[in-house]
């Protein structure tokens, strides 16, 4: 039975292998797109990388659970496609934070999640995937026989029972050859600066993408994250409390080259399956990517495989439309999902959200 604790952190933290697998568990999705992200824009994946390690770190130790901190895809999506610049990102990033350590001070979350109906929320999951699976298309055709071996090696993986590992086996992979063409990086702490890839730009699809992205944290990160900490760790967390972390994330991590992170139950449930049970999960992760901070060298990533990248980007894009559509169990539901996925893919994630809303609104005062 979940109980209420006056401190989050009661938890005794645990430095075991299946905290280790567990954490390991978590960067199959976080990775890929953090590549991707750094070889699409400007920003500094140093940085990046820095703010997902402090923050594994904090929030692991703070909770006492292997809490997910992952990248707010829809708005990361839209930047490794284009529709975003990283200015914008960053943006959309201290927008989102603002909001969502707003309404988890004022008890706010599940009022707003009443406002859009869960499947304009996967609709628009829906729609960030079809966008990541027509960038992974366009990388791929670059090199079709690196594409082509890069598929192989994740079906063989997959067939033996390593589907989850396959990921990260093929951008191990990726990570040797651009080693092997830029040389080994030296070892190198990023300098510490405000904004390092650029000044925030607030524009209309800053904004689109942010309302776009917290009908996704609302209901993925906060209340239904909320609900696993039930679920699986008997521990009573409201969804409040989440969207505050969120929030505090958000706004601290953004201004010093961060991206916008966020909580989430696809990542807490895999790192559960991968053993994970307490916060030492995320001190070892958050360890982890400090150190890969340190030799995540411009040169290296310039010398990636694009191809491979694509092939990466289409694992992230079919996760991300399987968790879209997991949830859908009546066919009104699914014909949201779908609209709002189709729109979202050919006209933008903004528009598809609103029409989404007002649809799923006339929908709900009908029946």
């Amino acid at each position: 039975m979940a109980h209420a604790v006056e401190s989050p952190a009661d938890t005794d933290l645990e430095f075991t292998t299946s905290e280790l697998t567990g954490a390991l568990g978590d960067s199959v999705t976080v990775l890929p797109l953090l590549v991707a992200l750094g070889a699409t824009t400007n920003v500094s994946l140093p940085h990046v990388l820095i703010g997902f390690g402090l923050f594994q770190i904090v929030w692991g130790v703070y909770y006492g659970l292997p809490l997910s901190v992952e990248p707010m895809k829809a708005l990361i999506g839209l930047a490794i496609v284009g529709t975003l610049t990283y200015a914008e990102l960053a943006a959309a990033g201290l927008l989102a934070g603002g909001v969502l350590f707003t309404v988890g001070q004022f008890g706010l979350v599940g009022r707003l999640q009443q406002v859009v109906g869960e499947p304009v929320i996967r609709g628009v999951q829906l729609a960030v995937a079809l966008l990541l699976l027509e960038a992974a298309v366009d990388l791929s055709l670059g090199n079709l026989p690196v594409a082509a071996a890069g598929l192989v090696v994740i079906g063989l993986l997959a067939l033996v029972g390593y589907r989850e590992a396959s990921v990260l086996v093929v951008l191990g992979i990726g990570g040797v050859v651009a080693v092997a063409t830029a040389g080994v990086p030296t070892p190198t702490v990023p300098t510490l600066a405000v904004f390092p890839a650029g000044p925030p730009s607030i524009s209309a699809a800053a904004l689109e993408g942010t309302v776009a992205q917290l009908g996704m944290t609302i209901g993925n990160a906060a209340i239904a994250t909320a609900l696993l900490c039930g679920d699986l760790y008997d521990r009573e967390i409201s969804a409040d409390t989440l969207s505050t972390s969120m929030g505090i994330t958000c706004l601290a991590a953004v201004p010093f080259g961060g991206v916008p992170m966020c909580h989430g139950s696809g990542g807490l449930a895999g790192k559960y399956a991968f053993g994970a049970r307490t916060g030492g999960a995320n001190v070892l992760l958050g360890v982890g990517y400090l150190a890969l901070a340190l030799v995540a060298a411009g040169a290296v990533l310039a010398a990636f495989p694009m191809a491979i990248l694509g092939v990466l980007l289409v694992v992230v894009a079919l996760e991300l439309a399987r968790a879209a559509f997991k949830p859908v169990s009546d066919a009104q539901s699914l014909a949201v999902v779908v609209a709002v996925g189709v729109v979202g893919l050919l006209v933008n994630v903004g528009v598809a959200f609103a029409l989404g809303t007002a649809v799923f609104w006339l929908l709900s005062r009908r029946s």
